[in-house]
């Protein structure tokens, strides 16, 4: 008997300019009903291979990651959507959990845990304080999650039941080395200083200050960030710096 006959699945990737490992991406994901690409502001051949495989496409160019990613959502036609980034792989093991679980939910979400890999070094320690993620909300049935308009970490709005957190593990290729860590910081700082400045409440400077010895903390010792060697200290030094360096940039920044 197939367990998805009742239950349809869309799994919607969204990319810009992701030709080196789209492919990839895309490959493992040929168990679900449908596959969406959203290709925004995409000057490469990322369509091309998004046509390989057979993908929905849809094309355009968004400002803010929250309603990029809601035009995706949009777009599904499953009853269940399941959400990957380009840098991500789903496992034969996870895709079949994922048949698994949407056959015996009735609505709602779950969460999938990740195995974060800088390079080829797998870092399961320590992440978190808005510098990347343990497990998150990437199954969930459609039109119950919505995501917001901040332009970093956008908050999401879930509806039905929590599902729980599933066994299997989300593959997620986080940066290639520390000099992308670096890069990466700058565009979150960037991206979290213009949310502040939008906002009008960019904070203080103390609190800011005080936030980043707190996170660091949050990060090396109660997430056991110390387990994982020099990765887990620039994990909790870059998590340590994010809320200072987006407020320095909100203050002193211009914004263009």
């Amino acid at each position: 008997m197939d367990i998805m006959a009742d239950k349809t699945l869309s799994a919607l990737v969204v990319c810009h300019n992701e030709e080196a490992q789209l492919d990839d991406c895309l490959r493992p994901l040929a168990f679900a009903d449908e596959i969406v690409v959203v290709l925004d502001r995409c000057t490469d051949r990322s369509a091309e291979i998004a046509r390989a495989h057979n993908a929905k496409i849809i094309e355009g160019a968004w400002e803010i990651e929250g309603p990029r990613r809601n035009a995706g959502i949009a777009a599904c036609t499953g009853d269940w959507i399941l959400e990957v980034d380009a840098d991500e792989r789903v496992s034969e093991a996870l895709a079949e959990e994922i048949r698994q679980a949407i056959a015996g939910a009735d609505g709602g979400y779950f969460r999938i845990p990740f195995d974060n890999y800088i390079g080829d070094h797998r870092v399961r320690y320590g992440w978190g304080g808005a510098w990347g993620v343990g497990s998150a909300v990437r199954l969930f049935a459609r039109g119950h999650k919505v995501w917001g308009d901040q332009r970093i970490h956008p908050k999401v709005d879930l509806k039905g039941p929590d599902n729980g957190r599933l066994r299997q593990r989300m593959i997620h290729y986080v940066d290639r080395n520390v000099s992308d860590m670096i890069q990466r910081l700058d565009r979150y700082t960037s991206a979290r200083a213009a949310d502040l400045r939008q906002s009008g409440d960019i904070g203080s400077f103390a609190n800011n200050f005080r936030r980043m010895f707190s996170r660091f903390y949050k990060c090396f010792i109660a997430r056991k960030g110390y387990r994982e060697g020099y990765y887990g200290f620039l994990i909790a030094l870059m998590a340590g710096l994010y809320p200072i360096l987006s407020h320095l940039k909100a203050r002193l920044d211009d914004g263009e």
